[in-house]
Order: C-alpha cells, then structure tokens, then sequence
C-alpha cells in the first residue's frame, strides 16, 4: 500500500466507505488513505461491529479483509447481500482470492492507491 494521495486525474466522486478490518495499522492506514483521497470513512476492527455500523450509517460501498476471526469477510458479505443491495470490496494478503461472489471484487495487499482509486471507481460505477 503506498500513501501517496492519488493525482487529479484520479479524483473520483466522493464515496461513504464502511471499511472492516482487524489490524489497527492497516485499518488506520488504510482510512488515512480513503480521506485522502477525498472519500468519508468509518473503520470497524470486526464483522460484528460491521453488521451494527452499517445500519446506522448509509454507505456506497464496503471493504472487508477476507480473514476477519470469528466472522470471516466472506461470511459477513454473504450475510449483509441477502437482505442488502452494496457493493463489497475483498481485501485479501492472498495470493489466490477464494470463488468470486456476485457483486463483489477483490484488492490484493499490498496494493497501490490507483489499485484502490480503480476498484472503487469499478465496484460503484452505475
């Protein structure tokens, strides 16, 4: 992951992101990065806590590490697709993402910040 805030040519609409990720470095990073680059958003270290923030916020699209404990980033998007219409971004350190999900994509760590500029750009496109 780099940090560097993205050019102007990457500047995108600004997107409401639920991140959920368990490790405070990168959560911490990663939501630096997401102002950055002119986005709103709200990080959350578990999928519990994901299920409760979600309801209270209405956001454009969420990122969740596909390797949370307990709830895995799978189980929870599986869950939160049933009964809701968002885009979901994997973030994953594999080298192989699991079955792709409808709906879903996949981000690769480390990855640049064109990477992500790209996938959000991709995932909210309508």
């Amino acid at each position: 992951m780099t940090n560097e805030p993205p050019s102007s040519a990457q500047q995108q609409r600004k997107l409401r992101v639920l991140l959920v990720e368990d490790d405070a470095d990168t959560l911490a990073t990663t939501l630096g990065l997401l102002e950055a680059m002119g986005h709103w958003a709200t990080g959350v270290r578990s999928a519990e806590a994901a299920i409760a923030r979600f309801f209270e916020g209405a956001f454009d699209i969420v990122m969740v590490d596909i390797g949370l404990p307990a709830l895995s980033g799978r189980d929870f998007a599986e869950r939160l697709l049933r009964d809701h219409r968002v885009p979901i971004v994997f973030v994953t350190g594999q080298a192989e993402p699991a079955e792709a999900m409808p709906g879903t994509e996949w981000l690769r760590k480390p990855y640049a910040v064109e990477q992500l500029a790209e996938v959000l750009e991709r995932s909210t496109a309508q």
